[in-house]
Order: structure tokens, then C-alpha cells, then sequence
């Protein structure tokens, strides 16, 4: 494909099609994004829906954002499109075992944003072509696309779900099961060299804890030892008074302003808001309890911040082996990482546990939504509140911390609850005024809630039969039988799930 070439003030070049605005793409050429494109008035807003038999409801950019200027988005248009030189060349352009232009431009896209740590961005105004395109992508294009991509089942289940009746579906399926194998290891953007840190910016650091006051304690001596250093740690405790020390968190003196506050009302959502209302610094930082961290670990997420001119990331979350690993143990795990740590990229997700966010978009988001008490899934959720102001998540391995996960307290505590049926169970938050009797919802029904809460509802049915198909087929044979003649329950479990989702959903975010 011939692209046209653009060189910026500072001498990269910028390959581009079509007509765009040079004053925009000199800006553009200074952030986080490496590819550009105006698609959403050219008629490739939410085209190829039909990725939604793969992913369902668990890539975040499945669907393209409204009403946003700016925003992560990997429907390219093939003509009208602006890329690094550098990262065109890296990821070897388009694919030219496609029969279709527009399907090779998506693939393009989907592949830089999903695997290999490149940045696609929808600029509103980058490109002034307003003329439609009818996006026409073949069956067969269709499933060489997933045979290319993905596992094999990925393709059976959308044979299933687009009608394995159809002659027309088992003849591409077919072609291309026989001519096309999934593509090897994707070529990986390498990150950018880090900047060193602008200005003076204060950090608070936030830690929501339970019944793991001597983990926190660990956790603060970390932050002393920052290179760069906390200004302020706001510690929301719930542990019980009977269980607690009031004291422990006073007897030695830190290099940061250090707020307690013990935890009247019940969840992590709600621990993690109070804090936020106490918070004064230009970043938050937030963390779990159970977490070591490296002295590099808050000067790294600022320079990340700063190089790519984003304003949240969310650092590499490292599982420890047992709680009484220590930071040496962090360290020989990220070299047995090797380059496979490497990778900054749009984050597919989002974790309470290691992430740093600029505080005035956090005040816009004002917190988590405390629909989650008592579940999973609040982390995401933000995560994607975030992409939904059109702000851009990236991935930071530069900064890691060790999770030890111990088995006993954490905000996990209460809802272990959720698991238990009958008179011994408490009532979890998220089971508002219809308390669980008989029937124990699954999925957790604050997971289906952030579905139904950011999906569209044919998307919410695509991850019912997803959800089905799995329960079925990725068992043992021996228990296919076994599986089958439980889906009736299993049916039911679900509906009481999105009952509840449903609940939550039509109360609205909630922040207290």
C-alpha cells in the first residue's frame, strides 16, 4: 500500500492516505496515540460487530464511544488514515491475505491495539471526508479473520451462532480451517525511553484494608522508600475494634503525611471513596493492602504519565508464589518476564491493586461505583469510565508490585457471604431489597452488572450463549452429560444474576 509521507517539527515522519489536517497531526504526533483516524463519520462506527463471538463482553474496545472528540478506537479506515513510520514498519503494514481492504485496515487496527502494544485513536476533524463507506466484509474474509487470530473454537462457535445450516458459513469455515493456521506471536511496540519527571507533583497513595494491618504496615515502609517520594497516604481501616491496634500505624514516623480513618460503613468502593475525599495530591495512587512495591515504583508511574501525556496507567500486577515473598522475589520474576514485560499500549483493563490516576479525573469519575460492594468487577468498571471520557488507560511495566495475597481478611471477607445459602448467609449490598434464598446467582451478579452496565443487550446475549457453550465444552468428556443435564439450573442461576444486574443497572451509579 502507498502511503504519503509528513515530517514533524522535531523530524519523525508520519505516513498518512487521504487528506488530513497537518496542523492536528503535528499535535497528535507529541501524545500517546501511533495511529489516527477520523472513521466514525465515514461510516466504520461499530463495524464488524461479528467480533463479539470471540471476545464478548471481555475486550473494553469492543464498542467505538459517543460523543467523544478523541478517543481509543481500532476501526481504521484504509483510506483515510495517519500511522508512525516507525510503527507501520514494526507491525509490517497490512495483511494482504485478506480479500478486502476494509477487513485488512480492521485487522490492522484490532491487532496493534489488542496485541501489539500500539495506540489507534478516532480524531474527530483529522480527516474532513464526510462520504460513507458500505463496510462489505465476506464470509469468507470472516473466518479467515478468526482463523488467523484465534483459537479454532472461536470459529466454531460463531458457525453456531451465524447458523451451522448455512452452507454458505461451512464453506468458509472450511477454507478457512484448511488454508490458514493462527498467526504466530505478534510483533510487540517497544516502549518509550521514560522522561525524567516535570515540576513537583504530590502524590497520595490510598489503601483500603481489613483485618491486614501488619501487611499495610509493610506497605507503608515501602513507601518510605520511594525515590520519589508520597507526600500523602490516606489508610481507610475496617477492622473490627475487637480485632484491631489503633496504635500500630503511629509508633514510627513517616516521610509522608499519614491520614487513618477507621471504616464505619461496609466495602471497598466505599472505603476507596472516603479516601479520595481526603486526598490532596496532583496524582492518586491506588493500592491494595497485600502489595510490595519497588523504591522505583511511584517516580516510574509519574514518568510514564508525562512521557505519553496520559493521565492514568495501570502498572503490572505481579502474583506472589506465598505472602512471605519479599521484593527479591519480585525481582527474579520480572527477569523470567524477560521481554514479554515489555509492553505500554491502551490498558485492556484496569486494577485497584496498582494503578495512579491525575486526581482531577478522578474527581470527575468522583470514585468507584459502590453498586459493586460486595462483588467484583469495580476496578474494571472504572477503568472503562475512564476510556469512556476519552481518556487513554495505558499499561505500565514499569512499575510492578508484588501481590501477596494472603488467605484470610481483605474486603473479600464479606463477600465469601455470597457463596453461603439458607439462614447462616448474610445479605451481601448488591442484594438490595430480594435477598437470596434458594438459588445462588452466577455469574456474580455485580460482574453481569458492569456488563449490562457498558454492553449493549445483543451483546449481553452473545455472553449468555458464550457463557453456555463454555460450561459445556472446556469440561472433561466425562462430564459433558453431567454438564448437560444441569443447564437448567444453570439457566436459572443466570437469570437470577441479571435480575440482579438489572437492579443495580436501573439505580444508576452510586458513590455513597
Amino acid at each position: 500500500m502507498k502511503l504519503k509521507e509528513f515530517i514533524t517539527s522535531t523530524g519523525e515522519i508520519i505516513l498518512y492516505s487521504g487528506q488530513p489536517d497537518f496542523n492536528k497531526l503535528e499535535r497528535l504526533a507529541f501524545g500517546a496515540g501511533d495511529i489516527w483516524h477520523s472513521s466514525f463519520e465515514q461510516g466504520y462506527k461499530n463495524a464488524f460487530p461479528e467480533l463479539v463471538y470471540q471476545t464478548a463482553v471481555f475486550f473494553m474496545f469492543i464498542n467505538d464511544f459517543n460523543n467523544l472528540d478523541e478517543c481509543v478506537s481500532w476501526r481504521v479506515n484504509p483510506n483515510q488514515f495517519a500511522v508512525r513510520k516507525s510503527i507501520w514498519e514494526t507491525l509490517k503494514g497490512f495483511d494482504d491475505e485478506y480479500e478486502n481492504v476494509q477487513l485488512k485496515a480492521l485487522d490492522f487496527g484490532y491487532n496493534a491495539l489488542r496485541n501489539s502494544a500500539a495506540i489507534p485513536l478516532y480524531i474527530k476533524g483529522l480527516f474532513e471526508e464526510k462520504a460513507i463507506e458500505e463496510i462489505k466484509i465476506s464470509v469468507k474474509d470472516r473466518y479467515v479473520f478468526f482463523r488467523k487470530n484465534f483459537k479454532i473454537d472461536h470459529s466454531v462457535f460463531m458457525l453456531y451462532r451465524e447458523g451451522f445450516w448455512k452452507w454458505k458459513e461451512w464453506n468458509a469455515f472450511l477454507y478457512a480451517k484448511k488454508n490458514f493456521k493462527q498467526s504466530s506471536e505478534k510483533p510487540i511496540v517497544k516502549p518509550r525511553e521514560l522522561l525524567n519527571i516535570e515540576g513537583n507533583p504530590s502524590v497520595s497513595y490510598i489503601i483500603p484494608t481489613m483485618m491486614r494491618q501488619d501487611f499495610t504496615l509493610q506497605l507503608l515502609e515501602d513507601l518510605a522508600l520511594q525515590t520519589y517520594p508520597v507526600s500523602q497516604v490516606v489508610i481507610v481501616d475496617a477492622t473490627p475494634e475487637n480485632a484491631r491496634n489503633e496504635k500500630l500505624y503511629n509508633e514510627k514516623q513517616f516521610p509522608f503525611k499519614l491520614i487513618v480513618k477507621w471504616q464505619e460503613t461496609k466495602g471497598s468502593c466505599r472505603a476507596r471513596n472516603e479516601a479520595i475525599e481526603l486526598c490532596t495530591g496532583d496524582y492518586i495512587v491506588f493500592g491494595d493492602d497485600d502489595v510490595r512495591v519497588q523504591p522505583e515504583f511511584i517516580e516510574n508511574h509519574i514518568k510514564i504519565l508525562q512521557t505519553y501525556k496520559v493521565v492514568a496507567c495501570n502498572g503490572l500486577d505481579i502474583r506472589a508464589d506465598n505472602q512471605q515473598q519479599v521484593l527479591t522475589d519480585l525481582k527474579n520474576k520480572l527477569e523470567q518476564l524477560g521481554q514479554k514485560r515489555w509492553k505500554v499500549g491502551a490498558s485492556p483493563g484496569f486494577s485497584n491493586a496498582n494503578s495512579c490516576v491525575k486526581k482531577e479525573y478522578v474527581r470527575k469519575l468522583v470514585g468507584n461505583d459502590i453498586n459493586f460492594d460486595g462483588g467484583y468487577g469495580e476496578d474494571s468498571d472504572f477503568g472503562m469510565s475512564l476510556v469512556k471520557l476519552g481518556q487513554i488507560v495505558i499499561h505500565n511495566p514499569f512499575s510492578a508490585n508484588l501481590h501477596l495475597k494472603p488467605p484470610m481478611g481483605g474486603y473479600r471477607f464479606w463477600g465469601n457471604q455470597s457463596k453461603v445459602l439458607g439462614k447462616k448467609r448474610k445479605v451481601q449490598p448488591w442484594e438490595l431489597d430480594t435477598p437470596v434464598k434458594f438459588i445462588r446467582p452466577v455469574p456474580s451478579p455485580t460482574i453481569m452488572y458492569g456488563i449490562v452496565k457498558h454492553f449493549t443487550p445483543k451483546q449481553v446475549v452473545e455472553y449468555k450463549y458464550k457463557h453456555f457453550f463454555l460450561y459445556l465444552f472446556k469440561g472433561s468428556k466425562k462430564g459433558l452429560l453431567y454438564r448437560f443435564l444441569r443447564i437448567p439450573y444453570k439457566n436459572l442461576q443466570f437469570k437470577k444474576s441479571l435480575f440482579y444486574a438489572e437492579k443495580l443497572n436501573n439505580l444508576g451509579v452510586r458513590h455513597k
